[in-house]
């Protein structure tokens, strides 16, 4: 047991709104704080050159905030919603301190620690973590299930500085000896509150006690509950606070709506809202029900991918970057994406089966709404649901406008806009099935599979692309031998 810390001392950043920001903008921080340059901040200039080569010239607000704290050396908590900028606020510091260090990379022992809740957002933190490491001539690394372990000993292997990873994977690597953690620098905690939600904390706490007392934690979270604020009193010392969001994501920019219908017409209405032009992402309660609504979704001619737990990692990539890029207009999801993805420019979110508490209603329809923007956010409720789903809106702090709706009801075209053209299924190219259990069917769509052969060679075959000819299918089965 860690001796008690030391009290945390609070700041909150008032920055000065940039220009045509509102205060609402620049509080969420979807916008630059205007106040100070990476450069004025202490950032190293060649940390300052990769940014700008990123595109990212201006601090946001919980940057400017916290980086003159996390470069000297300070633990820290930071308190901001998703999509603030937190990336960049502990991935320049953990950069910054490794560079300035005098230890060296040594195999099986990475120098910095990034925990995450999800496999995406581990891909996301090091897509922007790896070029600042980069920089500074420092080795990234990500570790998460799903996926096979060898890529990953091999990386660890070879040495790393900054380890990006999901809790239950790197618990599995140290048990096998391919990693260790006594000489961790830096360790930070990102998305802290979802971890809590997720059953993580013991794995996190036994990860973090394995980490040298008295080196930098910097830990970030939108809430301080569900266990969040007692790994804040063990492991930080003395952190400084500061808060530039609330604790939950605004729903001031959004216009919420509950749909009423019976059980008899739910899945119509739930198909004419995915059929308007703009991106659309829907929320079911299982992983089965979202890969069934995607499947049923793109037989009619709505281009559908789904995201759940039940997919590889190498699928779940795939229909991501399918709904990224518009060619698929609709997204299926369970909650892992409630957090766990970043898609500009969501026009509508869907609640198809209501989330059990607030604050899952608040991460999901949080998807849309982003740096500024507006969005609709729309539950669908059948008679059974009408006392949860009062529950959740005044628990949310939400006052939605509520009709009775059937299918081809007005309101739903208002909030959709034109319905898009209906979408042959076999012209949509196929994704990967989710379970490893034959190949796809080329003619399938988004979310459908064909059984291919039993045994191993059938499991090959599931993880290959359905694109191409056959030789090239053989092609692949034979190198994944």
């Amino acid at each position: 047991m860690l001796p008690a810390p030391g009290p945390a001392v609070a700041r909150q950043a008032a920055p000065a709104p940039a220009d045509g920001a509102t205060a609402a903008e620049v509080a969420a921080g979807n916008v630059s704080s205007g106040r100070n340059s990476f450069a004025e901040l202490g950032v190293p200039p060649q940390i300052v050159a990769a940014l700008a080569a990123a595109g990212i010239t201006d601090p946001f607000p919980i940057q400017a905030a916290t980086l003159p704290d996390t470069l000297a050396g300070c633990d820290v908590l930071g308190r901001g919603q998703t999509g603030s900028g937190k990336t960049v606020a502990f991935g320049v510091p953990t950069v910054a301190a490794l560079a300035g260090s005098r230890r060296t990379r040594r195999p099986r022992q990475p120098r910095a620690l990034v925990l995450v809740p999800t496999r995406e957002l581990a891909n996301q933190v090091a897509a922007t973590i790896k070029p600042l490491a980069a920089a500074m001539s420092l080795r990234t690394a990500t570790v998460f299930g799903g996926v096979g372990q060898g890529p990953q000993v091999t990386a660890l292997r070879n040495g790393v500085d900054i380890l990006i990873a999901c809790p239950g994977r790197l618990e599995d690597l140290i048990q096998q000896r391919h990693c260790e953690l006594g000489a961790i620098e830096v360790t930070v905690l990102d998305e802290a509150d979802h971890m809590a939600d997720l059953g993580f904390l013991p794995a996190v706490q036994r990860l973090l006690d394995a980490t040298p007392r008295g080196t930098q934690r910097l830990l970030f979270s939108a809430t301080l509950d569900n266990g969040v604020d007692k790994l804040v009193r063990r492991y930080l010392n003395r952190p400084v606070t500061h808060s530039v969001a609330p604790a939950v994501a605004p729903v001031a920019t959004m216009t919420h709506h509950v749909f009423a219908v019976d059980a008899a017409h739910k899945r119509q209405v739930v198909h004419e809202l995915a059929a308007g032009l703009g991106r659309t992402l829907l929320f079911a309660r299982t992983k089965h029900g979202a890969k069934k609504l995607a499947k049923g979704l793109t037989a009619s001619g709505i281009p559908a991918v789904d995201l759940h737990g039940n997919l590889s990692q190498s699928a779940r990539e795939r229909n991501l970057a399918a709904f990224s890029a518009g060619d698929a207009r609709v997204l299926v999801a369970t909650d892992i994406a409630a957090r766990g993805i970043h898609v500009d420019a969501i026009n509508l979110v869907v609640h198809v089966d209501p989330p059990a508490e607030h604050k899952a209603y608040l991460h999901r329809s949080g998807r849309t709404a982003r740096a500024g923007a507006g969005g609709t956010v729309v539950t669908v409720m059948t008679p059974d649901q009408r006392g949860d789903v009062r529950t959740l809106a005044r628990q949310a702090g939400i006052s939605p406008t509520t009709a009775t709706v059937a299918p081809g009801h007005p309101m739903i075209e208002t909030l959709t806009g034109p319905k898009a053209p209906a979408v042959e299924p076999a012209t949509i190219v196929s994704t990967p099935p989710s379970t490893g259990r034959g190949a796809p069917s080329r003619r399938g769509g988004y979310g459908t599979q064909q059984r291919g052969g039993r045994g191993r060679r059938g499991a090959q075959r599931a993880g290959q692309r359905t694109t191409g000819s056959a030789r090239t299918q053989a092609g692949a089965t034979r190198r994944a031998r």
